[in-house]
């Protein structure tokens, strides 16, 4: 999301002399993507953020798959997905291609013992349950329930936790995560027509700056594999920046629909892009309005993308028989749509109270082990009628 924000301090001129108190300098880092073309921060820091004393291991990250080619509908039972006290052992991916990971997480513990970098991937870490901070080498953020946190690849950090009771959807994705192109213009301002702005958009509000040297535990994401680096250096000793890549918090809560007359097509409630996958939210609204309306989603095909559709809360008028934290996958190629009985209970509806996050894929998505644990095997035969 190409906007602006500075925290803490900063010189005049990059690529200065920027002096600490004490005469000594502090030391400059550009935080940057795509090369030196994309989105970039300049970040300033107390010692040299290059100091690597030990490199201790690593383990293996990546999905093990259960299904590599698989045309199957399935509905996964997302809570099924049991707490684990550490937020990086929580974390389970269910599905998986070349261009993004989608994981399960019930983190009962905050991070505390060691700092982590996703070098692989964004992540959009959207939260269930819970609440707390998401504490960065960028700044501090409050979340809560209802929050996507859009983490640049590269930001180091932790999460604080209120309680052990945290459900997290995250989409790990190899290619850099924007809001929609035809939300903006072609300075990057969000549109009159966008649902949402830059003012529900929260960038990090607070700087928790340390000057220690020790050893500090970052554990590394690369290759889909965990490398335990130790720092001579607080990762978290940056005094100011300025730039365009930093992490966010934006609400579901705080985005407002798009409707109409007749049932409105899914790109209306897109909410980020990238060029391998869509995200969309959708929220509680009002239906269509045409007297002859019918407010159920029409059947449609998935021809070039697999449908991901991850059940937040309310009633979900077109399926029968789901739940908060249950996931549907509609495979590319295969016709799907309402229910049984679902477009006939729709007329005469007014409104929807359904909060849910989808997630479109346009390279097709494996099933993983820790997928087919929780899936039910004969929904694709949900759609019989009996």
């Amino acid at each position: 999301m190409p906007f602006y924000h500075s925290l803490g301090k900063i010189p005049p001129k990059r690529h200065t002399i920027f002096k600490k108190p004490d005469g000594s300098l502090y030391y400059e880092q550009l935080f940057g993507t795509i090369g030196f073309d994309g989105m970039s921060t300049n970040l300033y820091h107390n010692h040299r953020p290059t100091q690597v004393k030990e490199i201790k291991g690593s383990y293996d990250a990546a999905p093990k798959i259960a299904l590599k080619n698989n045309i199957k509908s399935y509905r996964l039972h997302g809570f099924k997905i049991q707490p684990e006290k550490d937020y990086l052992e929580s974390r389970k991916i269910v599905l998986t291609n070349a261009d993004v990971h989608i994981t399960l997480a019930a983190p009962q513990e905050s991070v505390k013992d060691y700092f982590y970098k996703n070098t692989d991937a964004d992540e959009l870490l959207f939260i269930h349950k819970g609440s707390g901070r998401f504490i960065s080498h960028l700044g501090v953020i409050d979340f809560k329930y209802g929050d996507y946190i859009v983490v640049p690849r590269g930001t180091i950090y932790q999460m604080d936790f209120d309680t052990s009771d945290n459900r997290l959807f995250i989409v790990e994705s190899r290619r850099p995560i924007y809001t929609p192109k035809r939300y903006r213009n072609w300075f990057g301002q969000l549109l009159e027509h966008s649902p949402f702005c830059e003012r529900d958009l929260r960038p990090p509000h607070t700087l928790e700056t340390h000057d220690e040297k020790g050893e500090f535990l970052l554990k590394v994401k690369k290759q889909d594999e965990i490398f335990d680096m130790i720092y001579a250096t607080h990762p978290f000793d940056v005094v100011g920046y300025d730039g365009y890549n930093f992490p966010y918090a934006f609400s579901i809560h705080d985005f407002e629909p798009i409707t109409g007359r007749i049932h409105q097509p899914p790109p209306v409630h897109q909410t980020f892009e990238t060029d391998a996958f869509v995200v969309c939210s959708f929220v509680p609204r009002l239906y269509d309005y045409h007297p002859d309306s019918i407010p159920a989603p029409y059947n449609h095909s998935n021809i070039d993308s697999d449908e991901v559709l991850y059940y937040v809360d309310g009633d979900f008028m077109s399926r029968n028989d789901i739940d908060a934290g249950h996931i549907s996958l509609h495979p590319a190629g295969i016709p799907h749509g309402p229910h049984p009985g679902a477009v006939e209970r729709s007329i005469g509806k007014t409104k929807t109270d359904e909060l849910a996050v989808m997630v479109d894929t346009f390279k097709p998505l494996m099933v993983t082990e820790a997928a087919m644990k929780i899936a039910d095997d004969d929904y694709h035969t949900s759609w019989l009628e009996h």
